[in-house]
């Protein structure tokens, strides 16, 4: 234990100075702003449901909420708490609650606690079967007491809630057979009833990064899609993507790229995966590897097996961060933070031609104080920019209405 509380601590050394003032920032505001109201959010997630409603759950003052709009976040409903008291919910800078909304109106969530000082977690997940009235009381999403975190859910078209995260439960094992044990492992579990009940936990990949959030998708019906910072030979901790062959049966790693990240710590800084209905992977990641250093771009056209070159995102000089992309119903869209020493933006670029060519970035969002990470969501008609910032509250803006 103590352990892993040293390796979050050259976590947080090597973050880059935005990032590092972000988590700082962000942690710091929590404390100033103790209500579990919006306007005290330092992590928001949307999600559309069938009905265009937009859905949004966020932590604030140790509690996580739910609040919908059905004017595309320009007002929202009273909100309604899902915890019923104040938890060491984990602040990580790749932390953030999950949802994910059926075609029948249910809402499934997951989040994670710390359960010591020592960052080690506890997924919780949660239902609404009454279109977000009450939730039902909230349970682990495994029986097991290690370390969970980084938790991912995404819906299948039969309304199946797929369920990934990061677990140290081997790190146990290993010991007792005087083994060195690295990182965490990819486990996974699933939902027939809409993520009112889960399949036993199983391993889907052991070794990885233990510290990155996790992209996750659907390449197909019945078959998730997840990119995640693996451990490849040597300590190198560089992207991987895996398919399943189904919800119960994981696929093969692939390698994103070769960039040679060679660190014994933490990164907090994952990928986003999203792959285009004709079948198209579109990865983005951060790197500080040997072989190259920032954000990147690449897609893959034969599901995951091999990738593009990678592209640069972004100006070096401005300490580009947090990348997120989304194919939507117009185009693939990409969009990053970035700092220029007085405000933070948040620029973007979009593809017509399924990523061969992309627009030139442009400025959609900035703040000149603390904020969240920018998130793209899809109504299915129209691609949005999720972004939560301190100074300016929620913010949706519909990327195809920017000139």
């Amino acid at each position: 234990m103590v352990r892993i509380g040293l390796l979050g601590i050259v976590a947080l050394a090597l973050l880059p100075g935005a990032a590092l003032a972000q988590m700082h920032g962000q942690h710091g505001s929590e404390a100033a702003c103790e209500e579990p109201a919006l306007r005290c959010a330092t992590k928001v997630t949307p999600a559309f449901g069938p009905d265009g409603t937009l859905w949004l759950v966020w932590m604030a003052g140790g509690q996580v909420s739910v609040a919908s709009s059905q004017d595309a976040g320009r007002s929202f409903s009273a909100p309604v708490q899902v915890t019923t008291k104040r938890l060491n919910l984990d602040w990580g800078p790749d932390a953030r609650p999950k949802i994910v909304v059926d075609r029948k109106g249910g809402i499934a969530l997951a989040f994670s606690i710390f359960r010591d000082e020592a960052f080690n977690g506890q997924v919780l997940y949660t239902r609404s079967a009454d279109g977000g009235k009450s939730f039902a009381e909230l349970k682990p999403i495994t029986a097991n007491n290690e370390s969970q975190r980084f938790e991912a859910l995404a819906l299948d078209q039969d309304g199946t809630v797929f369920a990934a995260w990061l677990d140290k439960r081997n790190r146990v094992p290993a010991k007792e057979a005087g083994q060195k044990y690295e990182g965490a492992g990819l486990f996974f579990a699933s939902s027939r009833d809409g993520g009112a009940t889960y399949t036993e936990a199983a391993l889907a990949r052991d070794n990885t990064c233990e510290c990155c959030r996790l992209g996750l998708t659907f390449a197909a019906p019945g078959r998730p899609a997840v990119i995640f910072r693996n451990i490849f030979d040597g300590g190198v901790r560089d992207q991987a993507v895996m398919t399943f062959t189904d919800v119960s049966n994981p696929g093969e790693i692939h390698r994103v790229s070769n960039d040679d990240w060679q660190i014994n710590a933490c990164p907090h800084h994952g990928p986003s995966l999203t792959i285009a209905p004709n079948g198209t992977y579109h990865v983005v990641w951060y790197t500080n590897g040997k072989a190259r250093k920032g954000l990147f771009y690449a897609h893959s056209r034969d599901e995951g097996r091999t990738f593009s070159a990678p592209m640069a995102l972004g100006q070096p000089g401005r300490n580009p961060t947090r990348p997120y992309v989304l194919a939507g119903a117009t185009g693939t869209v990409m969009a990053w933070k970035e700092f220029d020493g007085e405000k933070t933006s948040v620029q973007m670029t979009i593809s017509r031609d399924d990523g061969e060519t992309w627009s030139p970035p442009k400025t959609i969002s900035s703040t000149t104080d603390t904020s969240d990470h920018p998130l793209l969501i899809s109504s299915g008609r129209q691609t949005y920019l999720s972004w939560m910032t301190k100074a300016d509250g929620y913010r949706l803006t519909a990327i195809e209405d920017q000139p």
